[in-house]
């Protein structure tokens, strides 16, 4: 236990710089995943748009990757981060004044920015590999991942917090507590330090685009990650509504369940690392499939509050271990020369895919219900147990 504690301990400053950093920034992931949709009830001039702003959320980090990705190029980790930071205060600033004014189009502005800042979040991690050696990078990962357990217990308590302020509308104080809070975040991602890394040595021109894409390992990197976020975006952003307006749950019921949700989205980190090492990418990809595949079981049996409860924290932990298993997959794919635009490539789809997830959630959930939501997602599912059990075998 002693030697575990001190390997986390040495990590420098950056790493617990980011960690807390994200901690406070990643709120607004499930503040908008809770009460998006329900606001969105109120202001949308149709039911079927109510999950709109979070679409338009995702739709936000998958556009912004690439801008992202070069900004932190030309700015640095710490300009980009920056960047990122008034992104998000200035969409929970303009989520504010969509509660208080009660406009659709506001929100669906704050949506869109607070999906942009998502994209400067994800390059934290890259940010915290290039403070550590070599032997700290799985804890350095580890510590980044745990940041969304803290995210996903303060933004729907903030979201609690501010449901109901005199004087004011309907979760704008939420909004506001959120954008004080991303003040807090740059004051502490204010002490991160810009760290100088060597030049890597390129031994091998770079190849095509073309040829690097259809490699059998970036495929199957690329189904892991892309369907592990779709099925779990496509079931997670129709849930509150589901719960609450179509199955009766309370609004705490349902904010209990999207905790669970975020904290088996990323707890499981904690050993996700040690599994990979035991069973190997492709047993832990296997059952991840799996868990996915009980989470439509569970879907189809009912609509009870543990049910719901249920589905969610095995699609979390499924998330977790198709999300590694894809990332573990994809430097297979590249020469170091190669790296940045097979990165670019493979983090563009998955939030692509993410997004059309989220944009027909609303409309699938009102026009079949929710059974046929987990329904149709039996395909994809499928596809992704049977691809991996097949490569398995072959590898076998």
């Amino acid at each position: 236990m002693r030697q575990w504690w001190s390997v986390y301990c040495a990590l420098p400053a950056n790493v617990w710089v980011l960690f807390t950093t994200l901690a406070l920034v990643m709120t607004s992931i499930p503040l908008m995943v809770l009460i998006s949709g329900l606001i969105g009830l109120q202001l949308a001039p149709e039911p079927e748009l109510a999950t709109l702003p979070l679409a338009l959320a995702v739709t936000g980090t998958a556009f912004s990757t690439l801008p992202a990705a070069w900004l932190m190029q030309n700015l640095g980790r710490r300009g980009g981060g920056f960047v990122g930071l008034l992104l998000s205060f200035l969409g929970a600033i303009a989520g504010a004044f969509a509660c208080q004014f009660s406009s659709f189009t506001l929100l669906l502005v704050a949506a869109v920015l607070l999906g942009a800042a998502m994209a400067f979040y994800q390059q934290f991690r890259f940010a915290a590999l290039e403070a550590v050696s070599a032997a700290q990078a799985g804890p350095a990962v580890s510590v980044i991942m745990f940041s969304g357990v803290i995210a996903a217990f303060l933004g729907p308590e903030l979201a609690v917090w501010g449901r109901s302020w005199p004087g004011s509308a309907e979760y704008t104080g939420a909004f506001v507590l959120l954008a004080v809070v991303m003040a807090l975040a740059a004051l502490v991602f204010s002490r991160f330090r810009a760290v100088a890394t060597a030049q890597e040595s390129i031994d091998e021109p770079a190849r095509p685009l073309r040829t690097l894409i259809v490699q059998p390992v970036f495929l199957q990197a690329l189904a892991a990650a892309a369907i592990g976020y779709g099925v779990m975006s496509f079931l997670m952003t129709s849930t509150p509504i589901s719960m609450h307006e179509m199955h009766g749950h309370s609004v705490a019921d349902a904010k209990w369940v999207i905790q669970s949700h975020l904290l088996a989205m990323f707890v499981p980190s904690l050993f996700a690392g040690a599994l990979l090492k035991s069973l190997g990418v492709q047993r832990l990809m296997l059952l991840g499939s799996v868990l996915y595949a009980l989470v439509l079981a569970l879907g189809l049996l009912g609509v009870s509050l543990m049910h719901y409860w249920g589905a969610l924290v095995l699609l979390g932990i499924g998330w977790n271990f198709l999300f590694l298993s894809g990332t573990s997959l994809l430097p297979g794919a590249y020469r170091p020369a190669e790296k940045f635009k097979v990165q670019a490539a493979n983090d563009f789809v998955i939030f692509a895919v993410q997004a059309v997830a989220s944009l027909s959630a609303g409309w699938v959930l009102y026009q079949f219900g929710w059974r046929w939501q987990v329904l149709s997602c039996l395909v994809p599912v499928v596809l992704l147990l049977v691809t991996s059990w097949v490569v398995l075998k072959r590898r076998a």
